[in-house]
């Protein structure tokens, strides 16, 4: 019998030979595999079960949130009238002035989470967050200028001021850090100068205005949600859902930049054009919840290294389990502000302040 000739191997069997190896690789973990067509996929069965259990929770949580109030309602009266068997008065309660508001909370932490965890992989450092950085704060001051000195109060004109102000922050700190590139700490520290000084602008802006239009842009400064209503939460749901789409490419290609700039082009990624994608899904997700809600701070910091911890992954842009993470964190919080009587900000940043210092001082024992 004459052996096969070189080449005379069917592209049928290579494929099933290296299906064959793919399936014996052990990845150090149970994985669950997706198949569609052509495409394969591997997610880590711990990914999925931490997201499944933090998504619960926010939904419980969210709830239990739509039960508190001036008038405290059970888990029963929520239920019924959300299934429509309330009466009228208990379904205006939850449906038009609670559900909006816990699925903004539900909206708002996705999307800090998310750009958190954009932010975090792309500098290499947990200290990498957008209200760390300054980007928070750029969108701040213009969506204070546009609605105490302009006096505009469209969502839609925050909504531009608030991406405008991040992009343009997020422009200023690249260009004060680069220098032969960007490295990720000097990045964090000129990002803390740039924000204190956009600080300065806002309250000098503040202070320039009538007493009304400063208590208007303060109030909204403070970070609420507790006055928005389905006519904000369609829109912001629908940008939402675009920057989530266009930032899919960047589940794969941005944790690549983590081994560094010379490994990831080596590896066949196209690193300026990953970090210019990464910025702008990134700023448009915290210029979205600045323009609705105002700054919420520390959930964009702390939501991607408490999803990375519990699923045990070497980089925090795990999207799915962050943005359950940061909605069950916000959910949280809002539920404290109504019990508390306070702006859902001023919750995130008195515990959020906490767990900042514990982060610096990790760090500086790591780099120690």
């Amino acid at each position: 019998m004459n052996a096969p000739r070189p080449g005379s191997i069917s592209r049928a069997k290579v494929k099933q030979g290296r299906a064959e190896t793919a399936s014996r690789v052990d990845f150090g973990e149970p994985m669950w595999r997706l198949r569609g067509g052509n495409l394969s996929t591997r997610i880590p069965l711990r990914r999925v079960r931490v997201s499944a259990l933090l998504l619960t929770a926010a939904i419980l949580c969210a709830l239990v949130a739509m039960t508190l109030g001036a008038s405290e309602l059970s888990l029963g009266q929520v239920w019924g009238a959300l299934s429509g068997s309330e009466s009228a008065a208990t379904e205006r309660v939850v449906v038009q002035w609670r559900l909006p508001r816990v699925l903004f909370a539900l909206l708002c932490g996705a999307a800090l989470a998310y750009s958190g965890a954009v932010f975090q992989t792309l500098t290499r450092n947990p200290l990498g967050s957008p209200d760390v950085i300054g980007f928070a704060t750029g969108s701040y001051l213009a969506v204070a200028y546009v609605t105490a000195v302009l006096g505009a109060q469209l969502y839609l004109a925050k909504a531009g001021a608030a991406l405008v102000g991040g992009f343009l922050t997020a422009l200023l700190v690249y260009a004060l850090a680069f220098r032969n590139g960007v490295s990720s700490f000097r990045l964090i520290i000129v990002g803390i100068g740039v924000s204190a000084a956009l600080s300065s602008l806002t309250s000098w802006i503040l202070l320039s205005v009538s007493v009304e239009k400063a208590m208007v842009a303060a109030t909204w400064g403070a970070g609420s949600i507790a006055s928005l209503g389905f006519d904000q939460f369609w829109p912001a749901l629908l940008t939402f859902t675009a920057l989530l789409l266009l930032g899919l490419p960047l589940t794969r290609s941005l944790p690549m930049l983590e081994l560094g700039d010379d490994l990831a082009a080596a590896s066949g990624v196209r690193v300026a054009r990953v970090r210019r994608h990464a910025l702008l899904v990134g700023v448009g997700m915290i210029a979205l919840v600045t323009a609705a809600a105002g700054p919420i701070s520390f959930i964009a910091l702390a939501a991607p290294q408490i999803a990375q911890r519990l699923t045990r992954a070497q980089t925090p842009m795990q999207p799915v389990t962050a943005m359950c993470t940061g909605a069950l964190l916000v959910v949280l919080a809002d539920a404290l502000a109504v019990v508390w009587e306070l702006p859902v900000g001023v919750v995130t940043v008195s515990v959020g302040g906490l767990y900042l210092v514990w982060l610096l001082a990790r760090e500086y024992r790591t780099r120690g």
